[in-house]
């Protein structure tokens, strides 16, 4: 639990010593009322449930969780799909670690509220989603989803790195590193980004895909400001430090070699693709280096222009036309 409570920390830390980029994030939020957010525990009732009595306990969730159990469950089939996922032993073990490890949901209750608020600034038009909490069974490309204005977390996918699961499943270290109480909040934000702005098809240069995941993350920085950037990109202490150290190196690099308008895909993979680092740099370089230039860029180019909405940002089609205004100039 102590790392988990830690969590709440992080999201309620005063940003002290910001720039001016950070400075056009600290939204005055005061005024902006939201219901607080209470997680609807799917992942704890379902397991109450009785085995001899399936069908009965079933019933007895569905007008609470209809989401999950809106199937007619008279049907034999449905039942003994259900039977056979709280039985599997794997789902089991996840029940009992998400068990010991989240007891109390308050602390990512209060993130999310605080998160919403943040939401409801921008989007004061939009619905907030109701959220539930749910054992995936190791879906583990999916660790938040987003359906019919309900989001669902799946916690067995933040029960931390030394989770035994995760490493039988063949995960790689680099994955499992993300998978921790403190990266909730930013999938939950990542999903709520892609909600609001459904994926276009970017360009196939390398600045038209730094941009387009720069405003991805640029999205996050919004919802979550007060939350550590590394969180935000996915990026441990180590890789962030690294980041900060070489952005420029990175950004020099792209420039002298004239990468930025190249469209081939293996060049394209190096910068933009997940992975362990960038070995085409050095070993302690983080994958994905693309995306965090991208992000700067993006966030150079809205502290530049306070007219600029969220909704204008994703609307401008133009990478180029972003770069430009952006003046972006990583510090040396």
């Amino acid at each position: 639990m102590k790392g988990f409570c830690v969590f709440l920390l992080i999201v309620l830390l005063a940003v002290s010593g910001c720039g001016p980029n950070k400075k056009r994030l600290l939204a005055d939020i005061t005024g902006v009322a939201v219901t607080d957010v209470k997680i609807h525990r799917y992942d704890l009732d379902l397991f109450h449930v009785d085995p001899a009595q399936l069908r009965q306990g079933m019933e007895s969730l569905k007008p609470a969780y209809r989401f999950f159990l809106g199937a007619d469950l008279s049907n034999p089939v449905k039942l003994a799909e259900m039977k056979s996922y709280l039985d599997n032993p794997r789902n089991q073990d996840f029940h009992r670690e998400v068990t010991l490890k989240y007891r109390d949901l308050g602390p990512l209750e209060k993130a999310l509220t605080e998160a919403f608020r943040h939401y409801k600034y921008y989007y004061p038009q939009r619905r907030l989603p109701r959220v539930y909490s749910y054992i995936s069974g190791g879906d583990y490309d999916y660790p938040v989803q987003f359906a019919d204005s309900v989001m669902i977390i799946g916690l067995d996918n933040y029960l931390g790195q030394n989770f035994k699961d995760y490493v039988a499943d063949g995960l790689p270290v680099y994955r499992v590193t993300r998978m921790t109480p403190d990266d909730i909040l930013p999938d939950c934000m990542k999903v709520l980004g892609e909600i609001s702005y459904p994926n276009g098809i970017p360009g196939n240069t390398l600045l038209a895909q730094m941009i387009q995941a720069g405003k991805r993350c640029y999205f996050i920085d919004a919802m979550i400001p007060a939350v550590e950037d590394r969180l935000k990109i996915g990026y441990t202490k180590a890789q962030y430090d690294w980041m900060m150290k070489n952005e420029q190196h990175v950004w020099a690099a792209i420039i002298e070699n004239r990468f930025l308008y190249a469209s081939d895909g293996q060049l394209i993979r190096t910068f933009m693709a997940d992975g362990p680092f960038t070995a085409e740099f050095s070993r302690e370089a983080p994958s994905r280096m693309g995306e965090w230039i991208g992000w700067q860029i993006v966030k150079s180019y809205m502290a530049n222009h306070e007219e600029v909405t969220l909704d204008n940002l994703f609307s401008e089609p133009d990478p180029q036309r972003i770069l430009t205004l952006s003046k972006y100039k990583p510090d040396k």
